[in-house]
């Protein structure tokens, strides 16, 4: 019995959601400890408490809103009304130096960098490395794209275009790429049937790799499918290490080429898109799940990176004034950081819903 493609969905989305954020704030965690700072609770999830467990000094819990997790630690409110014993001064967070609370925030965005050169290491140690085919055969169709309104599959070979024979992704890319948006006839070999279908490319503008000029391109939303190329256990680590990093840059230059106007941000997607793309990688395969993880996590560790308060990257750029003038920040400008902060990651979660709503009604 088929499992059905929404509870697949549900449960990769599930399943990556909770072992990034588990990943993030193990970082926060095990740091503090370290350190000798007293964590007073590790959850996954906002909100009120579904379960918790106490062996300890610190209480592990499930809350009820799965959108992120927290560590609490000793002495970590801002505004000081949370009561610090003095025999316990010396394990709060807001008694260490910057250089240490700076080391426990940090560590959060690098665990999951740490984490994603980890899961590319196994993958390319026991499946080999991805190469892209250049065979024109589907590997991937996005969400609420031409193709998958089309009814184009994962898996579909391209045989025509228009009458015109296919025998290349190039092919296949630039015949697409040159259609001005006219809707194309496509005839595939789908599981040894021949398949009939018409798309219509829609417009996209693809920022170069600088950034700096746009080219407008129209696109029906697939990706090629890959073979996956025997590397060594050492070759995998190099190769891990590489596409952690250019990963993590590619990420960072989209969103500074969001920020320029160069890419628009309509493209930003939220957890609907999130558990979209989980579901299809989970049913591509373990390796092409695992391989998302890491991206994701990779994402994950870039954003918490922003110099947005709230953030990782806030409370850092506040650390950094901080040591700049020598002397801990008010209170109440902590206080105001903080809301602002908030209210940015709010408008944000909003916008990125509307995005993902407006695809699935587009769709």
């Amino acid at each position: 019995m088929a499992i059905p493609e929404s509870v697949t969905t549900t449960l990769a989305f599930v399943v990556a959601l909770g072992v990034l954020v588990f990943v993030h704030e193990l970082g926060h965690f095990l740091t503090a400890k370290r350190l000798g700072v007293k964590v007073l609770r590790f959850s996954i999830g906002f909100g009120p408490i579904a379960w918790r467990r106490q062996p300890g000094e610190t209480e592990y819990a499930l809350s009820v809103i799965p959108l992120g997790g927290y560590v609490k630690m000793l002495g970590e409110d801002a505004d000081g009304d949370e009561a610090v014993p003095e025999a316990e001064r010396h394990r709060a967070f807001s008694a260490q130096g910057p250089m240490r609370r700076a080391a426990i925030i940090f560590a959060g965005p690098a665990t999951n960098f740490v984490f994603a050169f980890v899961v590319y290491a196994f993958v390319f140690g026991l499946a080999g490395a991805p190469i892209p085919s250049n065979e024109p055969r589907i590997g991937g169709v996005s969400a609420t794209t031409p193709a998958e309104r089309a009814g184009l599959r994962t898996g579909d070979l391209v045989q025509s275009i228009d009458g015109k024979a296919i025998d290349s992704w190039e092919g296949l890319s630039k015949t697409v790429r040159a259609s001005e948006g006219r809707t194309l006839h496509l005839v595939l070999e789908r599981d040894g049937r021949r398949v009939e279908v018409d798309v219509t490319p829609e417009p996209h503008d693809l920022p170069s790799v600088d950034g700096s000029e746009v080219e407008h391109a129209y696109l029906i939303g697939i990706e090629p499918s890959r073979d996956w190329e025997p590397v060594g256990p050492l070759q995998g680590i190099v190769l891990a290490a590489g596409q952690t990093g250019g990963t993590a840059i590619a990420v960072l230059r989209g969103l500074v080429q969001m920020v320029t106007g160069h890419v628009s941000v309509k493209e930003l997607g939220g957890p609907i898109a999130i558990a979209q793309a989980a579901g299809r990688q989970a049913r591509n395969g373990v390796w092409s799940y695992l391989m998302m993880l890491a991206l994701l996590s990779i994402n994950l560790g870039v954003l918490n990176l922003m110099p947005v308060p709230a953030l990782d990257g806030g409370h850092l750029a506040l650390i950094s004034v901080e040591g700049a003038i020598g002397r801990p920040l008010k209170p109440r400008a902590l206080e105001l950081a903080q809301q602002v902060g908030v209210l940015l990651l709010v408008s944000l979660m909003v916008f990125v819903f509307y995005n993902d709503i407006h695809r699935l009604v587009q769709g």
